[in-house]
């Protein structure tokens, strides 16, 4: 069987996002979305354990906090090969990991096939921006993308609470204060709270998971900083609805009024199978306007998407329409187009006009 050394290297010089050592199985990695085994002999519990206390060993890494719990996530450089964020856990009794290949630098946007619609979001100056969609959908790259953006175009002071730390950023115009949950700093909340002493222009939060952390993001949004922030969410309209129903019910319509002001935008993304088998992001762009602050005021979130659709012209477009443009270029088939849809039977009506 190959070492843990080769395995990552093979998997790098293929392009693989995701490697798995999985026992019960042969060591897989995932290229443009497909899993392949690479080899073919079964890795055994002794083995898988092997490998992942070696993990542990290159990272520096105490492992109680995995033989405690089950899980633990963290990330690595190996010098000269890559960076890589590892999530190992127990399965079965035995030791599990996935480890998501993260590239040394920043990569190029334009290569990735993120437009110049999404990276203008970051142009606003304070309020809320949201990145939302999927795990595995391309988001850490997108926000990595955005904060380079800002470090290379304006004079800031950024912030970034991450979980792991996944790309690497070096000061430009801007001076990055990069923090690692559980390393750095105690939890999200702790450190968005001290942020807040630190002289913050702009706040990377890395998964707005909670209540708390949430509810103290939106009052660091309320304080004339730029707060840019993630959720598990597809479609503005869910991601507005997600927050709202994260508190209690006699406080929803105060946090209605207050995520109105504070909304700057919302980006969610997917990845997609392309007809040459590669993936290509697929991004829905809201802007708050008055009409969109209005129906998030009085919980018309349904309303969202049509007033995204109808407003082009202000730089917004629906996942929907994102798809339909791929499908038009000959970038994805149609099959992919309407499995990808937020309203599958009217994409596939349009297509068929």
């Amino acid at each position: 069987m190959i070492s843990l050394n080769e395995l990552l290297k093979r998997a790098v010089d293929d392009n693989a996002s995701d490697v798995f050592i999985i026992a019960g199985r042969g060591l897989s990695y995932k290229v443009n979305g497909v899993i392949k085994e690479i080899d073919s002999e079964i890795v055994m519990p002794d083995v898988s354990e092997s490998m992942i206390r070696e993990i542990f060993d290159i990272a520096d890494r105490n492992i109680d906090k995995y033989i405690e719990t089950g899980d633990d996530d963290f990330s690595v450089t190996i010098r000269g090969l890559s960076r890589f964020r590892v999530s190992v856990y127990r399965q079965r009794g035995s030791f599990a990991a996935v480890i998501r290949i993260v590239p040394f630098g920043i990569p190029d946007y334009k290569k990735l096939g993120i437009g110049e619609n999404v990276m203008d979001v970051v142009n606003k100056t304070k309020g809320l921006i949201l990145v939302t969609g999927p795990a595995g959908g391309g988001k850490s790259t997108t926000l990595a993308c955005m904060i380079d953006r800002i470090n290379h175009s304006r004079n800031s002071h950024i912030i970034t609470l991450e979980e792991p730390i996944e790309y690497l950023h070096r000061n430009d115009k801007s001076i990055i204060s990069q923090r690692e949950i559980e390393f750095d700093t105690m939890d999200y909340v702790s450190a968005l709270r001290a942020s807040l002493r630190q002289a913050p222009d702009v706040i990377l939060v890395g998964e707005m998971r909670d209540y708390e952390t949430i509810s103290t993001a939106m009052t660091a949004a309320e304080t004339g900083h730029l707060v840019i922030s993630t959720l598990h969410t597809l479609g503005a309209s869910n991601t507005v609805d997600r927050i709202i129903d994260v508190f209690p019910a006699n406080q929803q319509p105060q946090i209605r009024v207050q995520l109105a002001m504070l909304l700057q935008a919302i980006v969610s993304q997917q990845l997609v199978p392309t007809v040459d088998g590669g993936l290509v992001p697929v991004f829905e762009i809201m802007y708050a306007n008055n009409a969109i602050r209005n129906m998030i005021r009085e919980s018309k979130t349904h309303q969202l998407n049509a007033t995204i659709v109808s407003s082009a012209s202000e730089g917004m477009i629906s996942m929907d329409n994102s798809l339909l443009e791929l499908y038009k270029k000959g970038v994805i088939s149609k099959d992919v187009a309407i499995r990808y849809a937020l309203n599958p039977d009217n994409l596939s009506k349009r297509i068929e006009l």
